[in-house]
């Protein structure tokens, strides 16, 4: 029984070794030698072994053989593609570093140097995009806009504050300690005139329209610091939209009212005698006596040239610029900027310069508020604070009564 166990799978085994055998022979006659039969007919053509694969070298060389599974009849086509170069386009560098921007903010960086397309001269902004390097007084060399901003705040505004508030503080600590200059005069009871009606007009307007000026150039410089965090984004942002709007429409009112000013006030301001005189001894803040002076003193005429004449000639020109109403103008960022510098540091200085000149004009010196109330001065008030005016009053050389009054009319007898 066990022998005829292990016989029957050797049977089998070798009778699919002799089926095997007989296959072979079969194709070997069909396929190999042909018979004597078959020797005039022409042998068929023997049909191509199937490769075992296909590779595929790149034309360009740039890798080894790509392969493709047997019988694929596909085509690689394969392009050079260049080593990302800094001058590429923004298209060129899609195809070699697809998502890398580079060429595109380069472009935006170098749009200083070269003038782009996103806005057009004609609507007064030639296409720059971030400035080109500069360093302007103080600040680092960095984009134009950058250093203009670090210029703003951290020297013009900073500074500018403090000199603002130390003629504050300097007023205020010499009134307090000292008073008002003058009021030891004999009163008369004469009038001199010593403003005509037409020269109040125009030094109030001139006055108004700087005081406007200067309260709302105050609040943008200075109210991001100290309103802001007190009034909120909303309603801050409410009222400098509002004081910079109506910034931009007195400024040409006070241009004009300065302009008048300086013409009407010009024969009484220039250079006499007495006025170092006076500068020495500080218009009597040094030394208790008044000094003697003309119409207007040398700290007058310090006023008229230094802040009336230059100071405001820059802060109207400047001021005309941003505003955009000088004409002949590209007016592009670099000169807004300048414009800008020059006009707030103008300003700063102005502003320091008239708040001394309105301390003096009201209660720094006794009786001079009246002058520009009324128009008319006592005498006793003229000799103590112009005696050289008054001196000339009454020599017959400056007429005491300037204004020509009509006489008044005699009424009909009835």
């Amino acid at each position: 029984m066990t022998r005829l166990r292990l016989t029957l799978p050797r049977a089998a085994f070798a009778a699919l070794l002799a089926a095997a055998a007989g296959v072979a022979g079969a194709q070997q006659g069909a396929g190999g030698t042909p018979s004597a039969g078959a020797a005039t007919e022409a042998p068929p053509q023997a049909a191509p072994a199937a490769p075992t694969q296909i590779q595929v070298v790149p034309n360009d060389g740039s890798g080894p053989p790509i392969v493709l599974p047997p019988g694929s009849k596909a085509t690689i086509t394969t392009t050079v593609v260049p080593e990302p170069q800094p001058t590429d386009s923004n298209a060129q560098r899609a195809r070699s570093q697809p998502l890398n921007n580079a060429p595109f903010w380069r472009g935006v960086h170098d749009s200083g140097n070269a003038p782009g397309t996103v806005n057009n001269l004609q609507l007064g902004e030639p296409g720059v995009l971030i400035q080109p390097i500069m360093a302007y007084p103080g600040t680092r060399a960095t984009t134009a806009g950058e250093a203009w901003r670090q210029l703003r705040n951290w020297w013009i505004i900073p500074l500018g504050g403090l000199v603002i508030l130390f003629v504050v503080l300097a007023v205020a600590l010499y009134y307090w300690l000292k008073g008002p200059i003058g009021g030891h005069g004999r009163h008369t009871g004469r009038v001199i005139e010593r403003f005509t009606h037409f020269e109040r007009v125009i030094h109030w307007s001139t006055a108004i329209t700087f005081i406007i000026l200067a309260v709302s150039g105050a609040v943008m410089s200075f109210g991001k610091f100290l309103l802001l965090p007190i009034m909120g984004g909303a309603l801050f942002g409410w009222l400098t939209y509002a004081l910079k709007t109506l910034h931009n429409v007195v400024g040409p009112l006070f241009a004009i009212s300065a302009v008048i000013m300086f013409i009407s006030y010009l024969p009484s301001n220039l250079p006499s005698r007495g006025d170092l005189k006076w500068l020495l001894r500080a218009g009597g803040m040094l030394g208790g006596e008044h000094p003697p002076s003309g119409r207007f003193n040398a700290g007058e005429k310090i006023v008229f040239w230094g802040g009336l004449f230059v100071l405001s000639t820059f802060v109207i020109v400047s001021g005309f610029v941003l505003d955009k109403i000088v004409p002949g103008l590209d007016l592009t960022r670099p000169e807004m900027q300048v414009a800008h510098i020059v006009h707030a540091i103008a300003s700063m200085f102005i502003i320091a310069m008239f708040i001394g000149h309105a301390y003096m004009g009201t209660i720094g010196v006794s009786g001079s508020w009246q002058a520009m109330k009324t128009g008319y001065v006592d005498e006793g008030w003229a000799e103590e604070h112009h005696k050289l005016w008054a001196d000339d009053i009454a020599a017959g050389k400056v007429p005491a009564q300037r204004t020509v009054v009509a006489p008044a009319r005699e009424r009909p007898a009835a």
